[in-house]
């Protein structure tokens, strides 16, 4: 039966609800699209180190020898053998990680939205770093939270600055290793300094670190977590170093907030796909990412020299930009009156695409800044793209 001539609805969304808003790069990405744009914009991994070969046997051999379980309902920690896994990867520096300190997440996105859920009351004061990483600003945004910037420089994120604004703060979020959107990295010093700090203010510091494998000289510093077990939240994902489409990624935390946690996660969505967690145990159980990690950093350190050259050659002076030491982004600081976004269109029209800094400002935006990925674009049109770039800031400079 249909029903005729019904009283349209007067949608009234929530509170929460109006005060969404979509995400630049979801937008601009959407540009993209375009076979003909030369995009920096997107974090995207690039897909020439997704181990397609490596998924299909893992995908293959889990069907064949567990594919009923594989298919079924998992528990919403996750599969066991492969948080021993993660377990055991992260207990290091004399530090032991449990498996009970370890939750399965669809994409580290949703451990975000999870900690926001179980952390961030309404008004709460949420420390972010200046700029911070916009999908931490749109997942803890929805909790409506106060956030409050912690000033940084060309180093990351200044510990000293933390104790005279976290009175009555929920949590410091923190992404130490080759920063989004800034490439930064930060020291040894200022992350031992950072963790004594909110150990003694009692502070939970989530370290976000997705980027960590990527360093182009190999290791990078130590893990925040290894500091401080008790008081560091730390995530994880297989996204950029295994293939992003799986979306896996994990939290650690003490086993009372793990247990908090889990129980949000069975509200939103029960568990994370068993499938997925059987197939990257199998892929990586046997050390295949310390055969295969090697060979993005390789990648991505070239492509990094090729923009960064290229910058050095067709940029004018008064422009600033970072040489980060891995990652996948490079952070650039243009004259005071150049504005972004304006840029932005203007670079669309000549088919090249970045994202402007002021969204991830979570407070007083820096309109003149841009963010630049490379890892994604063949060297040819990087150096065609930031001629393009640097053509339309020359006309701004005159």
């Amino acid at each position: 039966m249909k029903i005729e001539n019904p009283t349209p609805i007067k949608w009234q969304f929530s509170q929460r609800a109006e005060q969404l808003q979509s995400s630049v790069i979801r937008e601009i990405l959407k540009v993209t699209m375009r076979p003909d744009i030369i995009s920096f914009a997107g974090g995207l991994p690039s897909p020439a180190t997704f181990p397609v070969e490596h998924m299909k046997t893992a995908f293959d051999k889990v069907l064949s020898d567990q594919g009923k379980v594989a298919l079924q309902y998992g528990p919403t920690d996750g599969y066991a053998p492969l948080r021993e896994w993660i377990a055991q990867s992260l207990s290091i520096d004399g530090v032991t990680i449990s498996p009970d300190q370890v939750l399965m997440v669809s994409g580290s996105q949703q451990a975000l939205d999870l900690l926001g859920k179980v952390l961030v009351e309404d008004g709460s004061k949420v420390l972010v770093e200046t700029p911070s990483y916009l999908g931490a600003l749109q997942a803890f945004s929805v909790y409506r939270p106060e956030f409050v910037s912690v000033p940084t420089d060309e180093n990351g994120l200044l510990p000293e600055t933390v104790e005279g604004i976290a009175d009555g703060a929920c949590l410091l979020y923190s992404l130490p290793n080759f920063h989004n959107p800034t490439g930064r990295t930060m020291s040894l010093e200022r992350r031992e300094a950072l963790v004594e700090t909110c150990a003694r203010l009692g502070l939970p510091l989530i370290e976000d670190d997705p980027y960590g494998a990527l360093s182009y000289a190999g290791e990078p510093l130590p893990k925040m977590l290894t500091m401080n077990p008790n008081g560091v939240i730390y995530l994880g994902s297989f996204s950029k170093v295994l293939t992003p489409g799986i979306r896996l990624g994990y939290v650690v935390a003490p086993a009372i907030l793990i247990r908090k946690l889990e129980q949000a996660k069975q509200a939103s969505d029960l568990h994370t796909s068993q499938l997925t967690q059987m197939v990257v145990y199998e892929a990586i159980k046997d050390g295949f990412l310390s055969q295969h990690i090697p060979s993005i950093r390789t990648l991505y350190a070239n492509q990094c020299k090729v923009m960064l050259d290229a910058l050095e050659e067709f940029f004018p002076v008064g422009v600033k930009w970072n040489q980060p030491a891995g990652g996948m982004f490079i952070w650039v600081t243009l004259p005071k009156h150049i504005d972004g976004m304006q840029l932005l269109d203007e670079a669309i029209a000549q088919n090249v695409a970045f994202v402007p800094g002021a969204p991830f400002y979570a407070n007083e935006p820096e309109t003149n800044t841009l963010r630049l990925s490379f890892v994604t674009v063949p060297p040819e049109k990087i150096r065609h793209g930031v001629q393009v770039l640097a053509g339309l800031i020359k006309n701004k400079l005159r």
